[in-house]
């Protein structure tokens, strides 16, 4: 949000001016979430980050990253399990199972993983978003990270804004990609006629820029198994931009990739085991393997990997010892 200063304005606090600039826009914000952008680099004067009592002048242009929310329901604490990768006073760091959805929604009031960890805090709390950091899909498993506090979530959110996050993913794809490394880019969208998708516009008229980088870690003659470096983070990102380039993620149903989809020709026997695999696992094969970010308040850098669950190893297995005996 940008808001420039008329050459009537009193010089007051710019916390205090912001309050009542803002929540007179309809948008509601305290005094001390306000700070807290400010302490987080959030709220910028002239191009420069400002504390919230700094004085404004007449003719000032300032610029504040609002984090809006768009998780509306109230979480209801069940007692689920959760597995917690690492915890402190500040944020907890969960290694999700893919079936689970991440906060409610649609279809999904409850059972979710916020609602588990609110039983898990054992008491209320007054986080925006209820601490969530970030999102990843019902089927995808591996790492989240949730905030204890307002601070902490604007900061870490503040990274995840400027893409300073550490996010890596590990899939199987069908085919052979080319390279061994490589970047795929393209603006991402909704799909103009099925809501439930995205897609890919590499025009960029339509949908918020988007990057992949890529590394392949191993080929299974059908499927490559490959590590994924995401430098924005948009919905589907993974899924979609693999699809783009014609290897959609392994059983991913959305795009593609619950069918046997190579076209080159397919030894009968090789298609039979592939048909296997995809019956033994029941969901696309991405992970969500390792998150790296500087911590809210002791500024020291952490970084953490998430091993692969048992259906993804076991799969991998079944065609290591297929295809690379």
């Amino acid at each position: 949000m940008y808001l420039k200063v008329n050459k009537e304005q009193k010089s007051i606090r710019i916390d205090k001016f912001l309050f009542y600039k803002i929540n007179n826009k309809n948008i509601i914000l305290t005094r001390n979430k306000i700070k807290n952008y400010a302490k987080i680099g959030n709220i910028l004067v002239n191009g420069n980050t400002v504390k919230p009592n700094y004085r404004i002048k007449p003719f000032d242009i300032i610029k504040i990253l609002i984090v809006y929310s768009s998780i509306d329901k109230k979480i209801i604490p069940q007692n689920i399990p959760i597995n917690i990768i690492y915890e402190d006073e500040y944020l907890i760091l969960i290694n999700k199972p893919s079936g689970m959805v991440v906060h409610p929604s649609f279809g999904h009031n409850n059972n979710t993983l916020l609602n588990a960890f609110k039983y898990y805090l054992k008491k209320e709390t007054i986080v925006s978003r209820d601490g969530l950091v970030h999102r990843i899909d019902k089927d995808t498993s591996g790492l989240i990270i949730i905030s204890k506090n307002e601070y902490c979530l604007q900061h870490l959110l503040q990274q995840f804004f400027y893409h300073t996050i550490i996010r890596k993913y590990i899939a199987l794809v069908w085919g052979n990609i080319s390279n061994n490394t490589g970047t795929i880019t393209g603006h991402i969208g909704r799909n103009l006629f099925k809501r439930k998708q995205m897609n890919v516009f590499p025009d960029g008229k339509y949908g918020k820029y988007a990057v992949t980088h890529y590394k392949v870690l191993k080929r299974f003659k059908y499927v490559n198994l490959v590590s994924c470096y995401l430098e924005t983070g948009r919905t589907h990102q993974i899924r979609v931009h693999f699809k783009y380039i014609g290897h959609p993620v392994f059983n991913d149903h959305i795009y593609g990739g619950n069918k046997i989809i190579l076209k080159n020709n397919i030894l009968k026997k090789d298609k039979e085991f592939l048909k296997y695999c995809l019956n033994i696992l029941p969901r696309q094969a991405l992970h969500a393997f390792s998150l790296g970010f500087i911590h809210p308040f002791n500024k020291k850098k952490y970084y953490f990997k998430c091993p692969l669950p048992n259906d993804i190893n076991f799969l991998i297995k079944k065609l290591n010892n297929k295809f690379n005996k």
